[in-house]
C-alpha cells in the first residue's frame, strides 16, 4: 500500500468506497482483558478510585468474576482469549492501536491491534502506571532511567488525580508524582478529574499530556476532567474508552461523550477536526509514535479505518460514527475487518471468519499471531473460539455485537 498525491494507475483492483478513510483510531487509555465484561451500572457516586475498588458491589460484579476467568490469575491461555476479545471488540470499533494491555500477556510482540505501551514496532517505547504509590523505589528508578539516561520511555501513563475535584486524597496523588523524578515531558496523566487549572499549568509547563476517559469519569463521579482549564493550559489531550464496566462501548461511542461535554464546556473552540486529532494524530504524538502512525501519509504504517460517508463533512461525519458504520479496517496493510466485497477483491475470503455485525455480514481476520495448532497455549484462531473458551468459563461475557 501507498500513499500518493495523484490517482494510481498500476494498482490490480481499485475500490471506490464512498466513505470516509482515516487513519486507524488509537484509543490511549483502556484495560482491555476487563472487556469481557458486560457494562456496569454503578449502585452509588463515589468521590475518588479507591472507594469503588474497595466497595462490596465492585467485588461482586467485577473482581469475584475475574477470579473465576483467570482462575487466581494463573491461566494463561484464558488471558491470552481475554485480550484478543478485547482485541476484536476495538478493532471491529476502528481502532488499531490501544493502551493498557496486561504484562500478563504471554506473547506481547503478537498483539492482533497495536498496543502502545508493550512491544509496538520492534521495541517498546512507554510504561504505565495505575498506582504511583505502589511503586517501589527499583521500579521507579527503572522508569526513571527510561526517560531520562536512555531515552527509550516515550510515554510514561500513569492514573493520577482519579477522583472528584473537592477529593483532596485525589488533589495529593497528583502532587506526589510532581515531586517524583518521573515527572517529565513522558508524563501522560490518565483521568486528571480533581486537577484545576493550575495543576495543568503545572503539567504543561513540564512538558506533559493527559488522556480524557468523560464517559467512565461521569459514570463513576458525577464529575469529569476540567478539559476547558486543561486545553486553556495548552495540555495536549487524547481519548480513551477506558473499560467495559464504567466506560463506553468504542471509541467511537466516547467521542461522543466528549462531544457533548465540549459543547458544554465555557468558552469551548474545539472543533470535529480538533476532536478526531485527539484520536489519530495528535494521540499518536502522545504516545511518541508520531513517525510510525496517526496520519494517512508515506512512511507510516498502512493503519486505517474506512467509515460509512452519511454526513457531507468529513470529520462531523467520524465525530457522529457508530462501530456499525465500519466498512473496513486494516493494519499494516494487512485487512483484518472488512465488508465481504472488499476482502474478495482484495485479499481471500476463505482466510476469514464470517460475522454478522449490527444485522449486516462482515469478514473478520483474527489469525495473527495465534498458533496454528489449537493446542499450543495461546489465543484461540477464530472469535468463535475465543467466545467459547470464555463463556464456558463466564457464561456473562460481554457481546461485542450489541
Amino acid at each position: 500500500m501507498s500513499v500518493r498525491t495523484t490517482k494510481p494507475r498500476d494498482v490490480q483492483h481499485a475500490i471506490n468506497t464512498g466513505g470516509v478513510i482515516v487513519p486507524g483510531l488509537i484509543d490511549l487509555h483502556g484495560h482491555p482483558e476487563y472487556n469481557v465484561f458486560a457494562a456496569w451500572e454503578p449502585p452509588n457516586i463515589y468521590i475518588n478510585r479507591g472507594r469503588w475498588r474497595d466497595s462490596d458491589e465492585y467485588d461482586r460484579l467485577i473482581k469475584q468474576p475475574w477470579h473465576v476467568l483467570t482462575t487466581g490469575g494463573k491461566s494463561l491461555s484464558v488471558k491470552t482469549a481475554m485480550t484478543r476479545y478485547a482485541e476484536v471488540r476495538a478493532a471491529v470499533g476502528g481502532v488499531t492501536a490501544i493502551q493498557g494491555a496486561s504484562q500478563d500477556y504471554p506473547n506481547k510482540v503478537e498483539a492482533l491491534v497495536r498496543n502502545v505501551d508493550l512491544v509496538i514496532f520492534g521495541s517498546q517505547v512507554a510504561r504505565s502506571t495505575v498506582d504511583f504509590d505502589r511503586l517501589n523505589d527499583d521500579d521507579i528508578e527503572s522508569i526513571r532511567k527510561g526517560i531520562f539516561d536512555t531515552q527509550t520511555v516515550k510515554a510514561h501513563y500513569v492514573h493520577l488525580a482519579e477522583g472528584q475535584k473537592t477529593n483532596q486524597t485525589s488533589v495529593n496523588e497528583f502532587l506526589q508524582f510532581t515531586a517524583s523524578p518521573l515527572f517529565s515531558p513522558a508524563t501522560v496523566v490518565i483521568h486528571g478529574t480533581a486537577l484545576t487549572r493550575v495543576h495543568f499549568d503545572q503539567l504543561a509547563a513540564a512538558g506533559g499530556k493527559l488522556v480524557w476517559s468523560p464517559q467512565s469519569n461521569l459514570r463513576l463521579y458525577n464529575e469529569t476532567t476540567d478539559i476547558g482549564a486543561a486545553l486553556a493550559a495548552g495540555v495536549p489531550v487524547a481519548l480513551g474508552a477506558d473499560w467495559m464496566p464504567s466506560g463506553s462501548p468504542s471509541l467511537l461511542h466516547e467521542m461522543k461523550v466528549a462531544w457533548q461535554v465540549l459543547r458544554q464546556t465555557p468558552g469551548n473552540t474545539v472543533k470535529a477536526p480538533d476532536l478526531v486529532q485527539m484520536v489519530t494524530s495528535g494521540a499518536a504524538k502522545i504516545a511518541g509514535l508520531a513517525d510510525k502512525i496517526g496520519t494517512l501519509e508515506a512512511g507510516r504504517a498502512a493503519d486505517l479505518t474506512i467509515l460509512q460517508k452519511h454526513l457531507d463533512d468529513p470529520y462531523d461525519n467520524v465525530v457522529s460514527a457508530y462501530p456499525s458504520w465500519v466498512d473496513m479496517v486494516m493494519i499494516g496493510g494487512d485487512i483484518i475487518y472488512g465488508r465481504p466485497d472488499w476482502v474478495a477483491k482484495l485479499s481471500t475470503p476463505a482466510d476469514y471468519e464470517p460475522v454478522t455485525a449490527w444485522g449486516r455480514p462482515m469478514l473478520l481476520d483474527t489469525r495473527f499471531g495465534s498458533p496454528e495448532d489449537a493446542g499450543i497455549d495461546g489465543p484461540p484462531r477464530r472469535l468463535a473460539e475465543m467466545r467459547a473458551k470464555l463463556i464456558a468459563r463466564y457464561p456473562a461475557v460481554g457481546p461485542i455485537f450489541a
